[in-house]
């Protein structure tokens, strides 16, 4: 991959790409792979994008698809948010597992949900607008809000326990 094409497509990019890879993985080593793949994936696509959306909604697309994907072959059950015996780091790379209780609260609530849902509120929560979400999920706008609302109301359950 090249340094420019990585500095001018995907860096911009990194905080959601990191948000979405953080949300489907439980450690540094996993969350590194998975950031790998999706770049990967980016990189590999860019030919393919046809400019019918904005950049932004590809790389989105392509986050979610690629981290939905490993997942699943991943077969993950619901893991502790750090191993014990793995030393959580502070290089920039790594800034994804500080910790932080309120926000890994919320990461480990949302890891709870299915993954379309995790993919719903994630978009949400980077406070896309309802016709944005259902273009990069590849669903219908009316939907959307619908399906948020539910997911919404799934997430105060698991996070206060009520």
């Amino acid at each position: 991959m090249s340094s420019d094409f990585y500095t001018s497509s995907i860096l911009p990019y990194k905080g959601i790409i990191t948000k979405i890879c953080r949300s489907y993985t439980f450690n540094n080593e996993d969350f590194e792979d998975y950031y790998q793949e999706v770049c990967l994936q980016i990189w590999k696509s860019r030919n393919n994008f046809k400019g019918n959306s904005e950049w932004s909604t590809w790389v989105y697309r392509i986050s979610l698809n690629v981290c939905m994907t490993i997942f699943k072959k991943k077969k993950i059950q619901k893991l502790p948010l750090f191993d014990s015996d793995r030393e959580i780091t502070n290089q920039p790379e790594q800034y994804a597992f500080e910790k932080e209780d309120e926000i890994n609260r919320l990461y480990n609530t949302i890891r709870q949900l299915p993954k379309v849902d995790r993919a719903y509120m994630l978009l949400y929560l980077e406070e896309k607008s309802y016709k944005e979400i259902a273009e990069i999920l590849g669903t219908q706008t009316t939907n959307v809000g619908v399906k948020i609302n539910r997911i919404k109301k799934k997430l105060k359950k698991l996070y206060y326990g009520n």
